[in-house]
């Protein structure tokens, strides 16, 4: 029954703490109600050993290591019974959904509490409108939820939409409120009277919370709207303009580019050693892709599952591989003692992910969206026949911090014009905006254009680092494709890639609902000018 606590084998346990964390990728790591770790960062390992389950958990921060004697299932939280080495009275540790503690009654009182705020900061800094209708409650229709409070500001026959955040909720929470201020502008513009134009949007964020926004911001439309941009200090109960056309320097960042077949001949050694723990009838199945010089990453639909590490051994300045297994956040270093936990892992792995799998069974469900790319990889010039295949790359890093450090794609159409893919495989709200963030990033990395090391036509920065090697890229702003289930597609993607500025070349993919089995493309949409 749920909430008992169940002593069962360590094999069972391993596999109970395995699908929670399959299921819950932002998860959090709690003891004594603190957070210890989120799992959105964190990595964990969790083993048999000598009739012992051993979990560990590390991050840049700390690291733990516990033996689980139990579990006990509650209502979304995981709770285990531990013991620390040495120590034989048991502890308790808990496994949540996020890292949000806040009961709902702390939760909705600081919510009231900054609407009521928000409307005398209002009042006060905008003389001469009236503040209408201020509200946080949830209208799942059209995708309002209660973190955002939002509102109207009047002036006779002319308004603007408001919207703010506290600085009480989560960081991706403010950094999303742009897509929902959007959808709040295009709402009162349908559902209003007839007798006022809504002519703007005020966007107000904590203070230190705006670049993202502001960044965003500066590729809307203006013609469409007059967007705006304040933070709030809470404390002092200040409003402070902000001009999101000067937000600096981005923090844009690109790695050289590295030779993935150098990679892949470097960490042979400790590739053939975990290909040999694979069910032979299967290792075609298995992609091997490089993820940097000294890392080589294998992969199953997308799922990287084993990786060899190329680098210096301890104590000695010989080179050695490392080698580690385990799906998603859990990472296990490959021992001899535990081959026969990795031989399971890799058979239980290719029995669960296949295109007619079990859709309950975790294994299944994990990282869709690079189950996608691999699909989308594998098929680019069918499914997009402008696209380079032979000039793609995936997971492209660093280009900035934070979040936002992964692009899904990136390649040159057949014209040289850098094209920035962005997957979603289930509904996300936000997937306009955060392709965006790619796309800013790219563009302005395209811009960096610097002379040769032999002079010559000026090089963008993705020349200089190694990329397209033998290919000139083109000047022109890049083309941005957001791709998706034609069923994932959130209803709300459209109305937001609409107020985009024009100088924004976006196309919408819809795909085929069974893409693991078979991929195609159902519709397209498309939108801003092409540049010339």
């Amino acid at each position: 029954m749920a909430g008992d606590e169940t002593a069962t084998s360590p094999e069972r346990l391993s596999q109970s703490i395995e699908a929670y964390l399959a299921e819950h990728a932002g998860a959090a790591l709690l003891e004594d109600g603190r957070v210890l770790f989120d799992m959105r960062t964190a990595h964990y390992s969790v083993t048999e050993s000598h009739g012992r389950c051993l979990l560990q958990f590390w991050s840049e921060e700390r690291n733990l290591i516990r033996t689980v004697v139990g579990l006990q299932e509650r209502a979304q939280c995981l709770r285990l019974m531990t013991r620390r080495m040495g120590v034989t009275k048991p502890q308790a540790l808990e496994l949540v959904p996020t890292s949000d503690r806040r009961t709902p009654t702390v939760r909705d009182t600081a919510r009231r509490n900054y609407q009521r705020l928000l409307e005398r900061v209002l009042a006060r800094s905008f003389i001469g409108s009236k503040v209408d209708g201020l509200r946080s409650a949830m209208d799942l229709e059209h995708s309002f939820g209660p973190a955002y409070v939002r509102g109207r500001l009047l002036r006779g026959t002319a308004a603007d939409a408001v919207i703010g955040v506290s600085e009480a909720e989560s960081a991706p929470t403010a950094d999303g409120i742009l897509t929902l201020g959007i959808l709040w502008l295009d709402y009162c513009r349908q559902h209003g009277d007839g007798r006022r134009h809504f002519g703007g949007l005020k966007v107000i964020v904590p203070t230190g919370a705006w670049r993202t926004t502001a960044e965003r911001m500066a590729w809307l439309n203006h013609a469409a709207a007059d967007f705006q941009i304040f933070t709030l200090d809470e404390r002092g109960e200040e409003l402070t303009p902000v001009d999101f056309r000067d937000t600096g320097n981005l923090d844009s960042r690109l790695m050289h580019a590295f030779s993935a077949a150098t990679a892949i001949e470097r960490c042979r050694v400790g590739l053939e050693r975990i290909l040999a723990l694979v069910p032979p009838e299967t290792r075609e199945r298995v992609e091997i892709r490089a993820r940097s010089a000294a890392e080589v990453g294998l992969l199953l639909h997308g799922l990287e599952f084993a990786r060899a590490r190329h680098g210096v051994a301890a104590h000695s300045f010989a080179r050695e591989d490392e080698v580690t297994f385990g799906a998603g956040a859990n990472e296990t270093l490959l021992a001899p003692e535990n081959e026969a936990l990795c031989r399971d892992l890799c058979a239980r792995l290719f029995a669960s992910r296949h295109p007619d799998g079990a859709h309950t069974d975790p294994l299944f469900r994990l990282q869709p969206e690079r189950w996608l790319e691999a699909r989308l990889r594998s098929g680019i010039v069918e499914l997009l026949p402008g696209l380079r295949a032979d000039l793609l790359y995936t997971q492209v890093p660093a280009l900035s911090t934070g979040d936002r450090g992964l692009l899904d794609m990136l390649t040159l159409d057949r014209e040289g014009r850098l094209a920035v893919v962005e997957l979603k495989a289930d509904e996300d709200l936000h997937l306009p905006l955060q392709a965006l963030d790619y796309w800013v990033r790219v563009r302005a990395l395209n811009d960096d254009r610097q002379p040769g090391n032999g002079g010559g036509r000026p090089l963008s920065a993705f020349e200089r680092q190694g990329y397209f090697a033998g290919v000139e890229v083109s000047p022109q702003m890049p083309r941005l494709l957001l791709a998706a289930p034609a069923l994932r597609i959130h209803p709300a993607n459209e109305p937001v890639l609409r107020y985009f500025s024009p100088q924004v070349e976006w196309e919408l993919i819809a795909l085929s609902e069974h893409w693991r089995r078979e991929l195609k493309v159902v519709f397209r949409k498309r939108g801003g000018l092409a540049q010339g």
